[in-house]
């Protein structure tokens, strides 16, 4: 598998106090993906891989194929964007992972690593 520089990644967080309950020790977040392709080439998001580890360190493994039910194609110098959210059972967490993208003409497949970010509830670390 081959590595992919032109694509970028960036990852935003939130919390969502209206779907957590504390008392369940339950935390929703929600997390917006930007790819932006900077090449000259078109690239397929065929599948995601996700690590989600929590405070106490406990870690979920999110694999599949495509993002939010798609495997959207990105054309040279476009982005795609989506929204997700994620579950935790702390109120600090974060998420890692790669997608596998396909290059359209040529069919090569490369792994573009995603950025850690953080999943936190303001004001619980100090």
């Amino acid at each position: 598998m081959n590595k992919l520089d032109k694509i970028n990644i960036s990852c935003k967080s939130s919390y969502l106090e209206q779907r957590s309950d504390k008392s369940k020790h339950l935390y929703f977040f929600v997390y917006n993906i930007q790819i932006l392709n900077e090449s000259v080439k078109a690239y397929q998001l065929l599948s995601r891989y996700w690590e989600i580890t929590d405070s106490n360190q406990n870690k979920q493994i999110i694999k599949g194929d495509g993002v939010v039910g798609e495997q959207p194609i990105i054309e040279p110098k476009q982005k795609f964007s989506y929204n997700s959210f994620c579950p935790l059972k702390t109120q600090f967490g974060t998420m890692k992972g790669y997608y596998i993208f396909r290059e359209n003409s040529s069919g090569d497949e490369y792994k573009v690593k995603i950025p850690e970010f953080v999943l936190t509830v303001p004001n619980s670390i100090n």
